[in-house]
């Protein structure tokens, strides 16, 4: 099989093809399939599909050739997925999953979903004013999105494969953090220090809810008129809600766009007012500033992992070399929350 994306397409179309019309119920003809541009930890490939001469517009989601060992397989994430689009969360509808490499036509697990329109680079969405409609509006839907999403609730048995929710949240991940970073050969000080201060001042324990982990701008999709679909769960597990408003709200995910405290976009007040709407809890700016702190903890970890993926296992994949340089700045930020 080809090493590069558009032979690796190329070698796939036709046993691809057969499989899909297998679950289809109809003749399946692959007109094209390309490589997606990003996709730090996944690989997503554009499929553009003839279903008994009708055209269908999919995305192919599968493996990169090295897995970050905390994400979901493709099976977790496509069960993510089922549940959320079942909740009304705006999400691509998941259509077909393959989670047998040895009867994969494309040789690993993969899953194919509907493929929305829109766009989802965050340093556009940041700098661009056409996209996303009325930003105080896109806020307030976010918002409501992220309250959909925390409406889902253990126990499910459709989501059994997360591990059961953890009795101190913040204490967990300081303590999954410290053990990922204990893994690498160069020292990280200053993110060792971030996490004996978020040991220190861990709030107490609040709501379990599913908690997506990497709801932020880069991770949805708009159009010139508002969202078209939420997108990235391979993170997604049990936690307190107010995680991932500290996330999309961390200046990381700003994208330069400093001055717009909730996710580069805008102003905190309609994304927050938006969660509390549809949720019925109110926003505690303390609880989700502490959760900001982790966001940088969290986020400096996973990117030297990243960037040694790399360095040291070899990968060439330009956009986890690129992540690796990020480490200072996250590490500069999260002192500089402590010291405020």
């Amino acid at each position: 099989m080809g090493q590069g994306g558009k032979d690796r397409g190329e070698d796939w179309r036709g046993p691809l093809a057969a499989w899909l019309t297998a679950r289809a119920g109809a003749e399946v003809r692959v007109a094209a399939l390309a490589k997606l541009a990003g996709g730090a930890v996944q690989e997503n490939w554009a499929l553009d599909a003839e279903v008994d001469g009708a055209a269908r517009r999919w995305v192919l989601r599968t493996d990169p050739p090295t897995r970050v060992d905390a994400s979901h397989g493709r099976a977790e994430e496509f069960a993510l997925l089922r549940a959320a689009h079942g909740a009304g969360v705006t999400v691509p509808e998941p259509l077909w999953l393959c989670p047998d490499a040895g009867a994969s036509p494309i040789g690993k697990a993969f899953f194919v979903m509907a493929r929305v329109d829109g766009v989802a680079a965050g340093f556009r969405l940041v700098r661009d004013d056409t996209l996303g409609g009325d930003r105080t509006r896109l806020l307030e839907r976010l918002g409501g999105e992220l309250a959909r999403i925390h409406a889902i609730v253990p126990p499910r048995d459709d989501l059994a494969f997360l591990p059961p929710p953890a009795a101190d949240p913040a204490l967990a991940a300081v303590a999954e953090y410290r053990a990922l970073l204990d893994t690498f050969d160069t020292p990280h000080p200053a993110l060792e220090w971030g996490l004996r201060w978020l040991q220190r001042h861990a709030p107490a324990p609040g709501e379990r809810v599913l908690t997506h982990r990497d709801f932020r701008t880069g991770n949805f999709m708009v159009d010139g008129h508002g969202l078209t679909g939420i997108l990235d769960w391979e993170f997604a597990a049990w936690g307190d809600p107010m995680e991932d408003l500290g996330w999309f709200c961390a200046r990381c995910w700003r994208f330069g766009a400093d001055g717009k405290e909730a996710g580069g976009i805008g102003d905190r007040a309609p994304f927050y007012a938006g969660y509390t709407a549809r949720s019925g809890r109110a926003v505690d700016p303390d609880l989700v500033r502490y959760w900001e702190v982790m966001a940088h903890a969290r986020w400096a970890a996973i990117a030297v992992q990243q960037g040694e993926r790399f360095f040291k296992g070899g990968e060439r994949n330009l956009e986890a070399a690129l992540t690796g340089h990020v480490v200072p700045e996250l590490e500069y930020e999260i002192l500089t929350m402590v010291d405020d």
